[in-house]
């Protein structure tokens, strides 16, 4: 598709903005940017990685945004970091590595689980408690984000949706403090990929910059957005957005034109 230097910039800029906004809130902000870098003329492969990159000061800025809600659970956060970083690296690494088609397949699929967990969290909470799965148990989330890790770096759609479905069920926290806890485990994950993507990957600088200016934007409005939609009405925003990204890539993965 043929641009001229400024509708590339607005694009760019405008689809920034909103992923930005859509990651501090539910996550899935990658179905926004991702196609655009596309739609500009990148290679799925390059569009990955630039999105990736570009994305990252949202994430942080998201993360400034929730600063007071993450001062009262840093022990929380120091608890599943590790993990979080082992496993963006092996996500990278898969990445860099092997084709992406077989993993693709199974993205909506995810994307469809995690909106499932969080839309019957409350019973679920209470099945997994009287398996003997406490709410609050460190092994299982610590186990789960590492998870979660792996495909956040691997490619990353719908990846907040995951997380925070995570740590509704087995985190001992509100959907505020789960919400702000997710972004900042997105930080993690996006740093530490993006750090080795840099290193030896061909990314697309300028395009990812331009983008960039327009996550952190984005980042913050949604940041201060999620604090205060009610904790019922964020959820089920979440749940609606969730199944419209999982039906966006299974068309995608079947050739359906939407």
């Amino acid at each position: 598709m043929h641009l001229g230097t400024l509708d590339r910039v607005l694009l760019l800029l405008f689809a920034a903005g909103g992923a930005g906004f859509v990651n501090s809130i539910a996550g899935g902000g990658t179905m926004i940017s991702y196609p655009v870098l596309l739609l500009v003329g990148h290679s799925p492969v390059v569009a990955n990685i630039t999105n990736s990159l570009a994305s990252l000061p949202g994430y942080l800025s998201g993360t400034f945004g929730y600063r007071r809600l993450l001062n009262e659970q840093r022990r929380d956060l120091r608890n599943v970091a590790p993990f979080a970083i082992l496993g963006a690296i092996l996500g990278t690494i898969i990445l860099l590595t092997t084709p992406s088609s077989i993993f693709k397949g199974i993205v909506p699929f995810l994307i469809l689980m995690a909106c499932l967990l969080l839309a019957y969290q409350s019973r679920l909470s209470s099945t997994l408690e009287n398996l003997g799965f406490a709410k609050g148990g460190r092994s299982t989330l610590a186990i789960l984000v590492f998870v979660a890790s792996i495909y956040g770096s691997y490619f990353g759609a719908g990846l907040g949706i995951i997380l925070l479905s995570t740590l509704t069920i087995f985190h001992h926290s509100d959907i505020q403090r789960n919400n702000a806890l997710k972004i900042a485990i997105s930080s993690m994950i996006a740093s530490t990929g993006d750090l080795i993507y840099l290193l030896v990957a061909h990314v697309a600088i300028l395009d990812g910059l331009i983008m960039a200016v327009g996550f952190v934007v984005g980042g913050l409005m949604g940041a201060k957005a999620a604090m205060r939609i009610p904790a019922d009405l964020l959820r089920r925003a979440i749940v609606t957005f969730g199944l419209v990204v999982a039906a966006i890539l299974l068309a995608q993965n079947l050739h359906v034109k939407i």
